[in-house]
């Protein structure tokens, strides 16, 4: 059987050296997004800047849209994502709040919005969007295993829909206490559903 060609080679990702170059790459791809927008970020620049063959880019990252999957969820690590715990209320708070400052990073806002944008026109794109979707999802989920408490894709949308609406819609700042809020809010729904059950909010509060 014929081997692939070079560049269609998946990259040894159990490598360190390889990892280390993604990872340099990663971090230039963070400064220029910002700097030159989606459209501005090509695989020549990129190539150029990060001291690598285009091939190599292609090889990490086959699409645009799979660059930006990644800039998204391998952001910088800010030092403020949750641990598991059985309170409801407190895990769903601190994950909002490690949301914002995920979003606040400039590339990842950035990515976030490009693949939102292209999705609709772009199958990898749209890929892209539905893998981060349920990459998040599945980690907070993950998050509220000792509550006992896992989140469909409704009630997953509920809880982080009202700060994406503010920080991406309105414009608006996502405060502490509008965080509250939409976790004080959600958790109503989420008994009245049937997720928590009513006997649940000396648990949660």
């Amino acid at each position: 059987m014929e081997s692939e060609p070079p560049h269609r080679r998946q990259p040894a990702l159990s490598n360190p050296r390889v990892q280390r170059t993604r990872q340099r790459i990663l971090a230039v791809a963070r400064e220029l997004l910002p700097e030159v927008g989606p459209t501005g970020l090509t695989y020549a620049l990129l190539a150029e800047r990060a001291g690598v063959t285009r091939q190599t880019l292609y090889r990490h990252w086959p699409s645009h849209a799979a660059l930006l999957f990644d800039l998204v969820l391998q952001g910088p690590d800010l030092g403020d994502y949750p641990e598991p715990g059985d309170d409801v209320r407190g895990v769903a708070t601190a994950w909002l709040k490690s949301l914002r400052s995920g979003v606040g990073v400039p590339a990842v806002r950035t990515a976030v919005l490009a693949v939102t944008a292209q999705a609709d026109h772009d199958p990898d794109s749209a890929q892209a969007l539905e893998g981060i979707g349920r990459d998040r999802r599945a980690a907070l989920n993950k998050l509220l295993e000792p509550a006992g408490v896992q989140l469909d894709d409704d009630a997953y949308t509920l809880l982080y829909g009202p700060v994406l609406a503010r920080l991406f819609l309105d414009r608006g700042q996502v405060t502490d206490e509008f965080i509250d809020a939409v976790v004080t809010q959600w958790l109503t729904t989420l008994r009245r559903t049937g997720v928590l059950p009513p006997d649940g909010a000396a648990a949660e509060e």
